[in-house]
């Protein structure tokens, strides 16, 4: 597991899928689903934790805490965690790399976007210099022993295709793990990103009702990307669902008629490990 695991992975060919969690419960679920590896999302996390959109109001230290908690809840699982642009300059960006070691984490994201960033699927995005980006790439890649890196340039929406390419070769050839050009428009770009870039882990970010067409894993593979994540997926399908019971609830006063769509009582005690804790509860009494 960890850094190295998902190197490996990668390196024989695998797929790696990486669904979005934001919490503990979400990071067990997904886990208990058969995923051996997650995406701490920056987004999800802004909207569940301050109920703010991703626009650079989560902190370096608000996203560290949330990492511990799910590296802790999940230690048999590869949890890779947003880490917007590093949180300032290269200094700052070896701090964040210190925490997100600290908390657990095998994996960070480090974008190019000025702060305060967007979400990579909204209007308006604004990217550094070239120079400043790669400064902080290569404080994390120096110290990249236990943490798979993974360089982000949101450089196609604000300069366009040929720089946002140029930058991935950059973060390449500075010893990133993987690149991840976000928001391209078509089929016709994914394959682009890919033939100017065969010699590297290439990420595919998938966002429902996104900028980028929605294909699956196996498309993906086909096209050359073969770390994949999916960060709003969950999210999206459990606001839904809290949205209906709340309807259901308010409208008829019980959910009693529903009861098909809730777990039950016992089922949820296990997800959050009532048996293991009772076990331990009598072998200590």
């Amino acid at each position: 597991m960890g850094a190295d695991g998902l190197r490996a992975r990668l390196a024989a060919g695998e797929r790696v899928l990486m669904p979005g969690v934001w919490d503990a419960l979400s990071a067990k679920l997904a886990r208990d689903a058969g995923c051996t590896t997650i995406f701490l999302s920056g987004f999800a996390v802004s909207g569940t934790l301050l109920g703010l959109p991703d626009v650079g109001h989560l902190t370096q230290t608000d996203m560290a805490e949330v990492a511990r908690r799910v590296c802790v809840a999940v230690p048999d699982v590869e949890v890779v965690v947003d880490a917007d642009t590093g949180y300032g300059n290269a200094l700052n960006t070896i701090r964040t790399v210190e925490l997100w070691q600290q908390a657990g984490a095998a994996g960070i994201f480090l974008e190019d976007q000025v702060w305060p960033k967007r979400c990579g699927h909204m209007e308006g995005k604004q990217v550094v210099e070239r120079e400043d980006w790669l400064a902080k790439l290569r404080a994390a890649c120096d110290r990249n022993d236990r943490l798979h890196v993974t360089a982000r340039t949101d450089a196609r929406a604000a300069l366009g295709l040929d720089e946002a390419i140029e930058r991935a070769k950059m973060a390449r050839d500075l010893g990133a793990d993987a690149v991840f050009v976000e928001a391209p428009q078509s089929v016709d770009e994914l394959a682009a990103i890919a033939a100017a870039l065969p010699d590297v882990t290439l990420v595919a970010n998938m966002v429902e009702a996104g900028r980028t067409p929605l294909l699956t894993v196996a498309e993906l593979a086909e096209l050359g990307f073969f770390l994949v994540v999916s960060p709003l997926s969950l999210l999206f399908s459990a606001v839904q669902a809290i949205q209906v019971a709340l309807q259901q609830l308010i409208g008829e006063g019980s959910l009693r008629s529903h009861l098909d769509r809730l777990v039950g009582f016992d089922e949820f005690t296990d997800i959050v490990g009532l048996p293991e804790h009772r076990a331990e509860e009598i072998r200590y009494r």
